[in-house]
């Protein structure tokens, strides 16, 4: 067995992230769930300069930042994996989980919206990253965006859909239509419901009731 811990929060996206990587490998872990508001004197003490979740814990040593630990998992346990081999496809996979960390703002800004033209503003942001995604990764209606198997880049957006089915029924706006982006709901029905992946997705219901006050706490901050 392999000293594996994580730290994490199990509502988080980036958290998801290394979850669905270690499942997919098939590696066993402890999972030890932190608290938002009162973070463990080892987290810590394992990330000192961002102080933020996800922290894996590998025979010891910390490694932070979610798509750093993911690629340090996919480099040490070669099964399933989720980089690809070839450069120029290797590449092109750097480049859209990089593209991923650009549609994390329009997390907060969906968050601390209050009226109908910030909500829609917000929608609008997260729209427009959609529109990139179907223009240039599923146009040619792959699967997945790594084709017939999931990817890194899978792993990298799939988790910031769990917010936005959240934030649906949270702030009572619609995100995912179909209608509008057939190709991202194609993908994502593909991808919530890979075997491993729809085993270890975050229960809805469950998910609204969790983050709902901490969208409230962080509302009423700003």
């Amino acid at each position: 067995m392999e000293d594996l811990k994580l730290h994490g929060f199990w509502y988080s996206p980036f958290t998801m992230r290394v979850v669905w990587t270690l499942k997919l490998k098939g590696l066993a872990y402890e999972n030890i769930e932190e608290d938002r508001y009162n973070k463990s004197p080892q987290l810590l003490e394992y990330n000192p300069v961002h102080k933020k979740i996800p922290v894996l814990v590998h025979g010891g040593k910390p490694i932070c930042e979610s798509m750093i630990i993911v690629q340090y998992i996919d480099e040490l346990w070669p099964q399933n994996p989720l980089v690809p081999h070839d450069p120029y496809e290797r590449a092109q996979a750097r480049f859209w989980v990089a593209y991923s960390e650009q549609m994390v703002p329009a997390l907060p800004a969906l968050i601390r919206s209050t009226t109908p033209e910030e909500k829609e503003k917000a929608v609008e942001m997260i729209w427009g990253n959609f529109k990139v995604l179907e223009d240039h990764c599923l146009a040619d209606k792959r699967k997945f965006f790594g084709g017939d198997k999931i990817n890194i880049v899978d792993i990298a957006i799939g988790s910031l859909f769990t917010f936005f089915v959240t934030a649906e029924d949270i702030k009572q706006v619609k995100i995912l239509v179909a209608e509008k982006f057939p190709l991202i709901h194609l993908w994502f029905d593909n991808f919530k419901n890979a075997p491993v992946i729809k085993e270890n997705f975050p229960d809805r219901e469950k998910m609204v009731a969790t983050t709902k006050p901490i969208m409230e706490r962080m509302l009423a901050s700003s």
